[in-house]
């Protein structure tokens, strides 16, 4: 998952207390409609589909970064128990994607000046170079931030290891907002410590946990600028490496990466709909991103996301909604490390000429599903905040300005299409993500299926009143 860009967005939450009436709820009998919503819910958390598909892509398949084997036995899985699910037309959408492997575990070894070496719980950075054979040593320093190193001399940095070691901001509700301030050490760490001279880049993993499992993730590199390795710390190994260095500066770390670019790789995103039988060119998309990084099993991100989709659909199916409009799922492909799936569809829908009422994603786990943030105009939203008394009590509270996803923004952006991004309760997702402890274990079948009941639930009353 790339939070950088859903986290930017300024989140305004508006709510509307169950049983207070507002104008769209006085004009419609909603009774029917909240009988049905409550069936989905009823059928999502008995049945539980989407949590034994994620079972079998967690259990059977594992991590799919993009351009791996595993992305494209996850790509035919998808589409298998998509034509078997009943669904009007299913079908891929080719896409080329980068290829990247982290080759050999990593290793980081502190040696002090006495020579006592300690090993440190280290990851590549997705996209990194190699270190040479043998690996690369140097002293560390250690900074807090990204302008922390531009205030820096270039004979201060230069020949060193630079380690951005800023805590995550333990004090804000909503942890995207801490994610989003400190990702940037991460997705620019190496090319702001290579203008200064440094060997190599490390940073303390970008999590709310308190442990010792490294977080991977996307970095770059610029034209121009030297590239140099690029990894993450485990939280415990940042804080040892830190009080070792403030004891002893004369302490060396030596990084070793293995990591490989290889050809871009044939791909897919994969598409599931159901045929509109009044307006069918009128499509309401959901969807989420089938890669993920290739530690873990990529259950939370964005695992959870692709089965809240494509069990949104089979809800309404298995409840024999005939939908006015076409429904589609989508699982993009190369949302975590280059977005081309996301792209790829948007180029798709304009050269095709498709209308989109609204897109809408799922990529922040399999988590509490507490509301929605909406890119919409003001009336619209206004018309979404009408319809959350017909949500079940303790699901769906809130309809905030300001949301949508990662792999659906290239959509918006081309056509002007309005977005929606699932919000969930965020408390344990950057524990996890991006960690070898996004796994199938951490995701509760309850939470996963009151995810796929809210989606399918929101698109039933975007498909029967439009938007």
């Amino acid at each position: 998952m790339n939070f950088v860009n859903i986290w930017g967005a300024t989140t305004l939450i508006v709510c509307l207390a169950v049983g207070v009436a507002s104008p769209a709820i006085a004009q419609v009998d909603h009774d029917e409609d909240r009988e049905f919503i409550s069936r989905l819910f009823e059928q999502a958390l008995t049945q539980r589909q989407s949590y034994i598909w994620l079972r079998d892509l967690c259990l059977e398949i594992g991590p799919r970064l993009s351009g791996s084997s595993n992305a494209a036995k996850s790509i035919e899985w998808v589409k298998y128990i998509s034509d078997t699910s009943g669904f009007d037309h299913v079908f891929l959408q080719d896409v080329k994607v980068p290829h990247w492997e982290r080759g050999e575990a990593e290793q980081a070894v502190l040696t002090d000046s006495k020579g006592n070496e300690l090993e440190l719980s280290v990851l590549a950075i997705g996209g990194s170079i190699a270190t040479p054979p043998g690996g690369i040593t140097g002293q560390v320093l250690e900074v807090g931030s990204l302008q922390e190193v531009n205030r820096l001399t270039k004979e201060k940095v230069e020949g060193k290891i630079l380690f951005y070691n800023p805590p995550f901001d333990q004090s804000n509700i909503m942890t995207g907002a801490s994610y989003g301030a400190n990702v940037g050490t991460r997705s620019r760490g190496a090319v702001t410590a290579a203008e200064k001279g440094a060997i190599a880049s490390i940073i303390r993993s970008v999590t709310s946990a308190d442990d010792d499992y490294p977080h991977t993730g996307t970095g770059s590199y610029a034209d121009g600028v030297p590239k140099i390795p690029a990894a993450a710390l485990g939280v415990q190994s940042a804080d040892r490496l830190s009080e070792v260095i403030a004891k002893d500066p004369e302490a060396t770390l030596r990084l070793t990466m293995n990591c490989q670019w290889f050809e871009d790789a044939p791909s897919h995103n994969v598409v599931a709909e159901m045929r509109g039988s009044e307006y069918p060119d009128q499509i309401i998309v959901v969807g989420g991103h089938l890669d993920s990084w290739d530690v873990g099993h990529g259950a939370h991100d964005d695992g959870a996301g692709c089965m809240h989709a494509l069990g949104a659909l089979k809800l309404l199916k298995e409840l024999g909604i005939n939908p006015k409009r076409t429904i589609r799922a989508v699982m993009f492909i190369n949302e975590e490390n280059g977005t081309r799936g996301g792209h790829r569809y948007a180029e798709l829908a304009v050269e095709n000429e498709e209308k989109h009422l609204i897109a809408i994603e799922s990529d922040a786990g399999g988590f509490t599903p507490r509301g929605f943030g909406v890119t919409s105009s003001d009336e619209q939203r206004k018309k979404l905040e009408g319809w959350l008394p017909l949500f079940p009590r303790n699901t769906i509270s809130y309809f905030s300005r300001g949301g949508g996803g990662v792999d659906i923004g290239p959509l918006h952006r081309a056509t002007g299409t309005p977005m929606m991004g699932l919000s969930i309760d965020s408390q344990r997702m950057f524990d996890l993500h991006h960690s070898a402890r996004d796994v199938f274990e951490e995701v509760h079948p309850r939470e996963l299926e009151l995810g796929t009941a809210s989606l399918a639930a929101i698109i039933y009353l975007l498909d029967k009143y439009g938007l």
